[in-house]
């Protein structure tokens, strides 16, 4: 495997063009955006990654797709727009080629729909932003996706350094998002109750339990709160008080006053704050992290 197309330059896109080209692919992207490939090009250098494979950029998906050994699409989270793009990666791609888009929740299963060639090598390898630092990658095949181009995706992504996990079952935001968006849900609730202020709740989760989720996932670290008996003494003794409050949880709904009380949250916590210097900040201590976390041994 020698040439990756990236298909749609935004954040993901070029974040992933960053990490295939520190790897030693060359990257053939393409995106309709006036200015897209300065950006592309801007953005991959803003990386500092190392980049010690070719970047190309071209016009056309098909021109794009047609000489590559993997594809990873990034386009808008429109099933529309995938739709387009499928049909004509379908088209150019050579049959043997996975087509994997970045979606953070279209079902794969609805994406290869347009897909009247070869649709059981379409599946979904969904990211964590940012690609080039973050090792997550959701591998997630459709109805029709074959085993062998489930088996190449993952041996691709695990090749890069990142760490594939397979979806037995496609669902709606996979399972990160899911995970996130029941944490999201909570705190979006807490904001409208006025029980506590977004920075209050920001600082709640990166100075808590936060910290502990980034050395170790949710269940490992119930397991080790549970001293010597571990996640079954947890379960017994917690789990009649989790599940009250399970009951008393929240179910928002986004309004307009919602979406304003919290968009006006974030402007006060991050009141002064350069955020592009926020975000370097955030990537150095990312990396910083990864690199203990290898150095211990953590998974």
């Amino acid at each position: 495997m020698r040439t990756v197309a990236v298909v749609g330059t935004g954040v993901i896109g070029a974040s992933w063009a960053a990490l295939f080209l520190a790897n030693g692919f060359d990257v053939v992207a393409t995106d309709p955006a006036p200015g897209a490939e300065d950006r592309l090009r801007a953005d991959v250098a803003a990386t500092g990654l190392d980049a010690r494979g070719r970047l190309s950029f071209v016009d056309d998906v098909a021109e794009a797709v047609a000489g590559a050994d993997f594809v990873q699409e990034n386009g808008p989270e429109r099933i529309e727009v995938k739709h387009d793009l499928y049909a004509a990666m379908d088209a150019a791609a050579r049959p043997d080629v996975v087509l994997a888009s970045s979606s953070s929740g279209l079902l794969p299963s609805a994406i290869a729909t347009a897909c009247t060639a070869h649709p059981e090598r379409v599946l979904v390898g969904h990211p964590f932003n940012p690609p080039h630092l973050l090792p997550l990658v959701e591998v997630v095949p459709g109805e029709r996706t074959g085993e062998e181009a489930v088996e190449r995706a993952m041996a691709f992504y695990t090749g890069l350094g990142k760490k594939p996990i397979r979806l037995r079952h496609e669902l709606p935001g996979h399972v990160a998002n899911r995970l996130q968006a029941a944490l999201w849900r909570e705190a979006y609730s807490l904001v409208d109750r006025g029980v506590a202020t977004v920075a209050d709740i920001d600082t709640a989760i990166a100075n808590g339990p936060g910290l502990r989720w980034a050395l170790l996932g949710p269940f490992a670290v119930q397991h080790l709160s549970g001293g010597p008996g571990g996640i079954a003494h947890v379960l017994e003794h917690l789990g009649p008080p989790t599940e009250a409050w399970w009951r008393d949880m929240g179910d928002p709904s986004l309004t307009p006053e919602l979406a304003a009380k919290i968009v006006a949250g974030v402007d006060a916590e991050l009141d002064g704050t350069d955020q592009a210097e926020l975000v370097a900040r955030r990537d150095a201590a990312l990396r910083a992290l990864l690199a203990s976390k290898a150095e211990h041994q953590l998974p």
